[in-house]
């Protein structure tokens, strides 16, 4: 994990002295994306929810760039906050009901409501509907950081990646985390000791909905463009297939997910267009022969020695 954070946070340098802007690009793009996956894996790996609409609350807080902007509001103070309160909010509503249900009808009923939040972006004329939303600057924090400065906007979003594992580290080894983590693997038991389950699983939901809504702000910040497409269910599949990739219920495992996912897309992508076709054939290897993604084969290997 210091390897890997090391390796970001030098990699300005890197890519500037052998002249590779597209690496500095393409970190960009895996670190605004890890931080979903982190997000996620704070209800799928540690809280064993495995919401299929996770991807609804990027798109939430990259309009909540794209829908201000629109207004000539470019304040990176106003629109931070909506995304996350925003996030947080849609979490809630949509958690209240999902939480009230288990296994796939869960799963089917987060997918139900990603999918009603990318039909009701779809058919608002006003912000561009189903073609999408430009925008011709980023967020504004005058006197504080230009996020224009594309090297000063890459270290905001490996900040907000470094915020997002130790928010996600806090919670897992605090009496919080513990009775979610209890919750996933004998609900009825932790009852019995008197926890109401569904107060922290719902707390838990929403936190990692405001925490996505905040990777969907800096990716709308790194894209410029905002559409609904951004938050549909094959998105959400992609955070999974990460999360899953790296080893869900880690701290780390999401990170590295999001890192082989793209440098694999990037690289499959660019020699077939059966591309999906031998990443689901990887990820089912995953599952079949390393169990617990990339974070189990390597504490595997750790113990061997």
């Amino acid at each position: 994990m210091i390897a890997v954070l090391l390796a970001l946070a030098v990699l300005p340098a890197v890519t500037g002295a052998f002249d590779q802007p597209f690496l500095l690009d393409l970190a960009l793009r895996v670190m605004i994306l890890a931080c979903a996956a982190v997000s996620l894996n704070l209800i799928l790996g540690f809280g064993g929810m495995i919401s299929f609409g996770h991807a609804a609350y990027i798109g939430i807080g990259a309009y909540a760039v794209g829908i201000p902007a629109y207004y000539s509001e470019y304040s990176g103070y106003i629109q931070l906050p909506i995304a996350i309160a925003a996030g947080a909010l849609f979490a809630l509503v949509t958690g209240f009901i999902c939480l009230r249900t288990k296994g796939v009808y869960f799963i089917m009923i987060t997918l139900a409501f990603a999918q009603m939040a990318y039909f009701a972006f779809v058919s608002i004329e006003e912000y561009g509907g189903d073609d999408g939303l430009v925008i011709d600057q980023r967020s504004e924090f005058p006197g504080i950081i230009n996020m224009e400065a594309n090297l000063e906007f890459y270290y905001v979003v490996l900040a907000f990646l470094l915020g997002a594992l130790f928010l996600v580290y806090r919670i897992v080894n605090a009496r919080f985390g513990m009775v979610v983590q209890g919750a996933k693997g004998n609900e009825a038991r932790m009852q019995s000791l008197g926890f109401d389950t569904f107060r922290y699983r719902l707390a838990c939901y929403v936190i990692a909905g405001a925490m996505a809504a905040a990777a969907g702000w800096l990716m709308g910040n790194y894209n410029y463009f905002f559409s609904p497409e951004m938050m549909g269910w094959t998105r959400s599949g992609e955070l999974i297939f990460m999360v899953v990739l790296g080893g869900a219920g880690s701290l780390f495992g999401p990170v590295l997910g999001a890192i082989v996912f793209i440098l694999l897309e990037e690289m499959l992508s660019g020699a077939t267009i059966y591309w999906p076709l031998i990443l689901g054939a990887i990820l089912v290897a995953v599952v079949l022969f390393a169990r617990g993604g990339i974070e189990g084969v390597i504490a595997a290997l750790e113990r061997k020695k």
